[in-house]
């Protein structure tokens, strides 16, 4: 195949593609000894393992060509960034371009494959002994007839073990013990940076760091040496259930990438090549009693399959422009408003305890619900409280605390859900999203797309947000204009405990990502003029459908009135309500909640927009380059006949951070009376 597209090579390289040339017999070895119940996650020089796991030349050409029927992504993504989900084949969940991020998705695979055999070890138990109230997490809890079912596979090259990505999964993969392999393939480049100017030590010293990760370095241009390493490492992961790393040196034969080409810049070819892994499996054979002529006709069909493979895909169809947009998202179940808002004799609880009680009741309803995070665990019970008791009632196993980890926080949901649980995990303070931010955006949000609706990610990011109490710099910021230009996900910001738990409980029903922003200054209605963030509970059957605005503040049309919709979500609603309240003009102001930032209610913003005449957007961020800015540009741009007055936005003051002091924090940020004077300068104009 490598030979061939270099012969085609202006025809093949329409869309960049790389091969496994040189790297092919350790990824053969290892493909062969997959089972169907196993995870693997190949990178995109691994063509040759998906070959030995069952794929055809046809279908890696599709892709290669970026066709509507190339069976990962229907011609979204590159060459051998594949997405499977075949019965008869080891389950490949979505992995993105970017170097090494794979690790982390990989690595929750891993950790739920240890949770969902540990389930099953406590289930048997429970038959046998009556139930149980919690599930053991060890490795002894596993019943011996669970251990050969699935591991997880991930593949590296040496040069993304640099990452510090790479280093939490190592990390997360030693600290609990989990059933992964991580296979490096050594072959001494980045691209035209090599091993002695960017590495330290290869990825076996490295590994050596991380107690409880063994570690191997083997030949990967011998097959015997490779396969029977392999054959080890995968028996004792299998029944062991603990962490490998195998480091496997081989030569890279073939350009980094069609576009970027050997010649330009290496000056080892020729010692590389004489350690070509392919003539030594041709010694290997004859050795083990194949002849000249049965190795010669086995060259000659598979020349023959290729050359009719590329040239069947060169006719295959292309995309149509329709197919760019579908699976986006995986359809919701939730598209109503559902259960009882308000039920009679229900307690008024405050915003912070509608989510704890959400997710308590889904806890007890779902044993593939989990929550993890920082400081989230049975000590602690969150920073906020908004954990708390939760561990105590499901167990360390379900409820439980990680490293400082922020990236593996949010991408080993990727891996969680999919194995089938449903993750809740969180951000300590949104001002800690930002090492979240890649597998947010590489891994997260683009699953279901670019595995063309395979592989969508079930999992809810709860994200407390906001300033409050003078929380200086690092614990207020709003970042919501950041997290919503990512597309994929579906984000809440909701402004009070009864939507709060009726959008949790539609996140969990949700088969895509969901991040729930949660004002800290309405968790407990501390904050001046916040009681309207209490609610009454509403029932465990409450859900709320995202993309569904509130007009909390409605009025009637006024032909000879000026009159105002105000538009906003979070500490916004309460500002615009507090301000509507002391100016006395609850008839003359229409105020929507959004509720969620995606999807956006825009049929609901333009009705009170068009029905008003004036608009105003208050958010707590600075506004400039922001969400806001956007959602006034699409209010002008939609409702433009309507307007007597420029749509106007009132936000934080534009400096980098929030100040410490508490004068400087007032300064900077929103208020009742800057929101009164946005309304009387909106009136008036």
């Amino acid at each position: 195949m490598s030979e061939l597209y270099e012969e085609n090579f202006k025809v093949v390289s329409k869309y960049v593609h790389a091969t496994s040339r040189g790297h092919e017999v350790i990824q053969i070895a290892l493909g062969m000894q997959l089972l169907p119940q196993d995870y693997a996650f190949p990178y995109y020089r691994d063509d040759a393992m998906l070959l030995s796991v069952g794929m055809t030349p046809y279908d890696l050409m599709l892709q290669v060509l970026a066709k509507k029927d190339d069976p990962f992504s229907a011609g979204r993504t590159y060459y051998c960034h594949p997405s499977l989900r075949d019965d008869d084949k080891p389950k490949i969940p979505h992995q993105s371009s970017a170097t090494g991020m794979q690790a982390i998705p990989a690595t929750g695979v891993a950790m739920g494959i240890r949770y969902k055999e540990s389930m099953r070890a406590s289930d048997n138990k429970e038959n046998n002994e009556g139930p149980s109230s919690t599930v053991d997490f060890s490795l002894e809890s596993v019943d011996t007839r669970l251990r050969d079912n699935g591991f997880v596979v991930c593949s590296l090259g040496d040069a993304s073990v640099t990452e510090g990505e790479i280093a939490e999964a190592f990390q997360m993969a030693a600290l609990k013990q989990l059933p992964i392999l991580y296979l490096v393939q050594d072959n001494g480049w980045d691209i035209s940076a090599n091993a002695a100017e960017t590495r330290a030590q290869d990825a076996f010293e490295y590994a050596r760091g991380f107690n409880g990760l063994e570690a191997i370095t083997i030949d990967g241009t011998d097959f015997e040496e490779s396969y029977t390493a392999l054959q080890d490492v995968i028996k004792k992961i299998r029944t062991e259930h603990r962490p490998f790393l195998v480091h496997a040196k081989v030569p890279l034969l073939n350009h980094h990438t069609s576009g970027v080409r050997m010649e330009w810049y290496r000056d080892d070819l020729e010692e590389a090549r004489s350690r070509d892994p392919f003539p030594k499996m041709w010694n290997l054979l004859l050795k083990n009693g194949f002849t000249e002529t049965d190795l010669e006709t086995i060259v000659a069909t598979a020349e023959k399959e290729v050359a009719a493979s590329l040239e069947k895909a060169l006719k295959a169809e292309d995309p149509s422009p329709e197919d760019l947009f579908t699976n986006d998202f995986a359809p919701t179940p939730v598209t109503e408003e559902v259960g009882e808002r308000a039920p009679k004799g229900a307690e008024k609880v405050v915003m912070v305890d509608c989510a704890l009680f959400a997710i308590e009741e889904l806890m007890a309803k779902h044993p593939e619900c989990l929550l993890y995070g920082q400081d989230v665990g049975g000590r602690l019970g969150g920073v906020f409280r908004e954990a708390a008791t939760l561990a105590q009632k499901f167990g360390d196993h379900r409820v439980f605390n990680t490293p400082i980890q922020e990236a593996f926080i949010v991408g080993s949901t990727v891996g969680m859900s999919a194995v089938g649980l449903k993750p809740i995990v969180e951000v300590q303070f949104a001002d800690y999203i930002w090492p979240g931010l890649n597998q947010l955006f590489t891994e997260v949000s683009r699953s279901c797309y670019l595995s063309n609706g395979k592989w969508p990610v079930s999992m809810i990011l709860r994200v407390p947000i906001g300033a409050y109490g003078s929380g200086g710099p690092y614990h207020s910021s709003s970042m919501e204009s950041v997290v919503s230009n990512i597309r994929g996900i579906k984000i809440a910001y909701p402004s009070n405990g009864a939507d709060l738990k009726g959008l949790m409980k539609a996140a969990y029903y949700d088969p895509n990502p969901v991040v729930i922003f949660e004002h800290k200054g309405l968790y407990w209605s501390k904050v001046s003029g916040t009681k309207g963030a209490t609610s009454i509970e509403p029932s465990e059957d409450y859900m709320l459908p995202f993309g569904k605005a509130w007009v909390l503040q409605e009025i009637w049309k006024q032909e000879e009135e000026e009159t105002i919709s105000i538009i906003t979500y979070g500490m916004g609603v309460h500002w615009a309500m507090n301000a509507s309240e002391e100016l006395g003009l609850q008839d003359k102001i229409e105020i929507v909640d959004l509720r969620t930032l995606h999807p956006l209610d825009y049929e609901t913003v333009f009705a009170s927009v068009q029905k008003c005449g004036k608009c105003l957007v208050v958010t707590e961020e600075p506004s400039e380059n922001s969400f806001s800015r956007a959602l006034q540009g699409r209010i002008q741009e939609e409702c433009f006949q309507y307007l007597d007055a420029p749509v106007m936005v009132i936000g934080s003051e534009n400096m980098p951070a929030i100040p410490l002091n508490s004068v400087l924090e007032q300064t900077m940020i929103p208020s009742v009376e800057k929101v009164k004077a946005k309304i009387e300068q909106l009136l008036n104009y």
